[in-house]
């Protein structure tokens, strides 16, 4: 398993994204005009910390399968995210700065990997990394669905992200989607943002649980 890329369609949807922060971001005050490339580089560098209810919809690379996930996320920067997934399985992504913990409640396991492994080029580098033009190339896509799209490119050649897109609704911060080497798509919906929160640190922090098995990567 590889915490922060996209897996096959039969693992859980939690073990899809990160987001995650993952943790996302909204609100910044740009002029009305600029484009998704110009708000999504202004977020980066303006919102410190946020807080919102997610909504994930994974979909089989034919179209014929879709798996639903939900929960809320947390961020604070820099490099410290949390994804509380409450539906359909109980799962945690909690990163510390140094290393990213996912927890699987029903399976009562671990697994941990060093941050700077587990990022990469992926949803939760872009939204809650400093490296954002270090790791993507940037550029605006066509307005779809009331949202206006920026493209982020991956340029490490060996991503497992093929495409990723991020939307938003006027200077809010709306969807993510991306789809990975193999065809899976996999969509965030973003509801009830709330920037630059003054978070408690012991959110961004991670013990495992009595008799959990933990695995490290």
């Amino acid at each position: 398993m590889k915490l922060l890329s996209l897996e096959s369609f039969s693992k859980r949807p939690g073990r899809v994204l990160m987001l995650a922060l993952a943790a996302a971001v909204a609100a910044t005050a740009l002029p009305a005009r600029a484009d998704a490339v110009d708000t999504l580089r202004g977020f980066v560098q303006t919102v410190q910390s946020g807080r919102a209810a997610f909504t994930q919809v994974a979909t089989s690379p034919d179209g014929a399968k879709k798996k639903t996930s939900s929960g809320e996320f947390e961020f604070q920067r820099p490099n410290r995210f949390r994804f509380d997934y409450a539906r359909p399985y109980e799962q945690q992504i909690v990163a510390d700065g140094q290393k990213v913990w996912l927890f699987d409640v029903d399976l009562n396991q671990v697994t941990v990997r060093p941050f700077d492994q587990a990022l990469g080029a992926t949803p939760a580098a872009l939204l809650a990394g400093g490296t954002l033009e270090r790791d993507f190339t940037l550029s605006a896509e066509p307005d779809q669905g009331g949202l206006q799209w920026a493209a982020a490119q991956p340029k490490a050649k060996e991503s497992q992200i093929r495409q990723l897109r991020v939307g938003f609704r006027g200077k809010d911060l709306a969807a993510i989607e991306l789809t990975d080497a193999l065809g899976q798509r996999s969509r965030l919906d973003f509801s009830r943002f709330e920037a630059n929160l003054k978070l408690p640190a012991e959110r961004f922090r991670f013990s495992a649980p009595a008799g959990a098995d933990v695995l490290q990567q």
